[in-house]
């Protein structure tokens, strides 16, 4: 057994590993995935009231809750954020 990473952390190894950026994106996407599906439960809107809204099919909102697709743009993020009525803040950390 290989004990080179006993002792260090999860970052260290996905680093490593050259995993970090894609572990990284894939929470992001998880949370606000996580996020909006929170909303639209608060709000009770369907997904395809919510698709409606949006003026996007079904299958567009079903990719966007998908935390495995990690492809979302900049404009539908603020579409999302109009229906909700909530303000987009994104930021560099």
């Amino acid at each position: 057994m290989n004990k080179k990473h006993i002792g260090s952390n999860l970052d260290d190894f996905l680093r490593e590993e050259q995993l970090l950026h894609a572990a990284e994106t894939a929470a992001v996407k998880r949370v606000i995935a996580f996020q909006i599906d929170r909303e639209m439960k608060r709000r009770k809107l369907t997904k395809t009231e919510m698709a409606s809204r949006m003026k996007t099919s079904r299958a567009g909102l079903e990719r966007l809750l998908d935390p495995a697709n990690s492809s979302v743009t900049l404009s539908t993020l603020e579409r999302v954020a109009l229906v909700l009525g909530k303000k987009l803040r994104v930021e560099f950390a």
